[in-house]
């Protein structure tokens, strides 16, 4: 009887992440810390939780851009890094060409 309703549990928790991840969910939260009514510390929390192709869908990328967590994103910051390097080499040659 127990591991029927351990299935049942599963499927229900299983249909809900679904649900979630399908529609997504924001959590948001500020703390402050006051003294004497002045303001010392603030800090807002911000959570969403979707999945890649609803959080595509609403315009939020920024791990396609981030070289941590994209092969593309590390390969084109290489490429501008050795653009600007290429480019720092022809302004010296260009000077020890002069004197």
């Amino acid at each position: 009887m127990s591991e029927l309703k351990h299935a049942v549990n599963a499927t229900g928790l299983a249909d809900i992440l679904e649900r979630v991840l399908d529609k997504g969910i924001v959590i948001a939260g500020d703390i402050k810390i006051q003294i004497a009514d002045i303001d010392l510390l603030t800090i807002k929390i911000r959570l969403l939780i979707a999945s890649v192709d609803k959080a595509m869908e609403m315009g939020i990328n920024w791990w396609q851009e981030d070289p941590y967590l994209s092969t593309k994103a590390k390969d084109k910051e290489h490429k501008l890094l050795q653009d600007e390097l290429q480019q720092r080499i022809e302004k010296l040659e260009a000077i020890t060409r002069i004197t």
